[in-house]
């Protein structure tokens, strides 16, 4: 069994994961079992508040889930370590605080609301060869694979997404984050220049990478649903295929692999490409600002 320290109430998924680790209502096809949450930290972010923080601790507790506000006490007799706080701009404060401890963490997505942030986090991680997994659970929703699988050589990709309202920080680097992951998904590496535009309805992305091909990346607020279009050179003819993303079992599909992670497995999403994902996002805002083309940062 492994144990598990959750630090950070205020996201949702800090109550939906050990619900399918360990809820004794939990469905047998959701259900991830060999994990259990032992104990949560809380503290207050403006993702969440009292009331609900409070309604969040006693359903944890109703599990069997330790809830402290004292960092020790939550670390304690932990063999793994998920940091699940909706609040990127808290994210490499709370990694100091268990990076040097010989655990694997999963830092749930995005990986920092700044490249600053980012950059010291990989650094921290580097430092004390601490094995770190950050990232969305989208790219792993079904069909994707196949569809990047059958889609030869890749030359071009639109991706849509939906697009998160933050009460902090910037919503595009907070959710888009699933849908500039899924892009990476289906390109890989390689990005070097992004130009954006926001109106009232959407944000659009185009990435240019280095080797000619690019991608589109577009995020709708209220458009709670998720896919593209992808297109590759197959036989030496050009393929077109639509995909839509199934995210019913996205939670469960992330924890298997997160089991997997936990003992001892390579991440799913080396961090070098999760800092990319998180350069272009921060260069796609600049491009918003600025009016223009924007180079894509590098580690």
């Amino acid at each position: 069994m492994i144990k598990i320290s959750v630090i950070g109430l205020d996201t949702s998924h800090s109550v939906v994961f050990p619900q399918l680790m360990q809820a004794p209502d939990c469905p047998k096809n959701t259900r991830v079992p060999g994990m259990k949450a032992i104990s949560c930290l809380r503290f207050e972010t403006p993702f969440q508040n009292k009331e609900g923080l409070d309604k969040r601790q006693k359903q944890l507790e109703q599990w069997g889930v330790k809830v402290t506000e004292n960092i020790d006490e939550a670390l304690a007799g932990c063999d793994a370590i998920m940091l699940e706080i909706n609040d990127g701009s808290f994210h490499l404060e709370y990694f100091k605080k268990v990076a040097a401890l010989g655990k694997p963490v999963f830092l749930d997505k995005p990986l920092a609301m700044t490249t600053a942030d980012g950059r010291a986090i990989i650094e921290l991680m580097r430092r004390h060869k601490t094995t770190v997994w950050s990232g969305s659970s989208i790219p792993f929703c079904p069909p994707l694979a196949k569809v990047v699988k059958d889609a030869g050589n890749i030359q071009r990709a639109h991706v849509f997404g939906a697009l998160g309202r933050a009460p902090a920080g910037d919503s595009l680097v907070w959710y888009g984050v699933h849908s500039f992951e899924t892009l990476q998904r289906i390109m890989g590496r390689g990005a070097v220049k992004v130009r954006a535009i926001e109106s009232p309805v959407s944000i659009i992305a185009a990435v240019e990478f280095s080797d000619g091909r690019e991608g589109v990346v577009e995020l709708t607020p209220k458009v709670w649903s998720y896919g593209g279009v992808v297109s590759g050179m197959v036989n030496e003819k050009m393929v077109t295929t639509p995909f839509v993303l199934n995210a019913s079992r996205s939670y469960r599909d992330i924890l298997r692999l997160l089991k997997a992670f936990f003992m001892g497995g390579q991440p799913p999403v080396d961090m070098e490409t999760t800092f990319e994902g998180l350069a272009i996002m921060c260069a796609a805002r600049e491009s918003i600002t600025r009016r223009e083309p924007v180079s894509v940062e590098t580690l």
